[in-house]
């Protein structure tokens, strides 16, 4: 695991940023770096998203997080695709003190059947390891606890593969997971945007929508 520099005095709003599977932190730099313009102090983690299941992986970021969670301010999540799941897991397990707010950005809460489809293929297990077979459909709801903090939802409704997008999940979806599969039971607040899954993080609506919600709990109606 590798730790993004830590951006930000001591004194400002934290937010950790966790990546989906098989990407890195640079797939959310645009929006670490909108974050800092906002006042918020940044810590941007690798994480080895492909090597093990989603617990272990919670347990992997937990001495970087506590060593930037020790300052005096609320400490916010913002996740992108699986990384929402191994946030849940992280809380439900190394809670912050100053917990403050989640952004989820197209994560599968309720799994994606495009791991349905391929979770029995060899090279899907290879490639993706342990969490991949995590992020199926089955039994996706009990999966981790009830969420009790201010979970904001940015769900994506743009797909660039039409096979997928089309016929193999629900509509609408951006192209990885459903607008219904990253709903997620006690959120505080939830927005569709146009984006395809990829291309959340670094969407300009998506990232106006995540700094509001960490700084007012809801999404703007602007």
């Amino acid at each position: 695991m590798r730790e993004a520099p830590e951006m930000g005095g001591a004194r400002c709003p934290g937010v950790v940023l966790l990546h989906g599977i098989a990407r890195g932190s640079s797939s959310l730099k645009r929006l670490e770096q909108a974050l800092q313009v906002a006042g918020f102090a940044t810590l941007n983690i690798d994480y080895a998203s492909r090597k093990k299941p989603i617990a272990a992986l919670a347990d992997d970021i937990h001495p970087a997080i506590a060593r930037f969670a020790e300052r005096e301010a609320p400490l916010h999540f913002v996740a992108h695709s699986m990384g929402g799941l191994v946030t849940r897991a992280y809380i439900a397990k190394h809670r912050p003190d100053r917990l403050g707010g989640v952004v989820m950005l197209g994560t599968p809460n309720g799994g994606s059947e495009i791991a349905d489809l391929l979770s029995e293929a060899r090279l899907y297990r290879a490639f993706y390891g342990p969490a991949g077979l995590e992020l199926t459909t089955a039994n996706r709801s009990d999966a981790l606890p009830v969420v009790d903090y201010p979970v904001g939802v940015i769900a994506g409704s743009r797909f660039i593969d039409p096979v997928a997008g089309l016929f193999v999940l629900p509509q609408p979806n951006d192209g990885r997971v459903s607008v219904q599969s990253a709903m997620l039971s006690g959120m505080a607040d939830h927005i569709v945007v146009n984006a395809s899954h990829t291309g959340l993080p670094r969407h300009g609506v998506a990232i106006t929508q995540t700094i509001a919600f960490l700084q007012h709990g809801r999404f703007s109606l602007a």
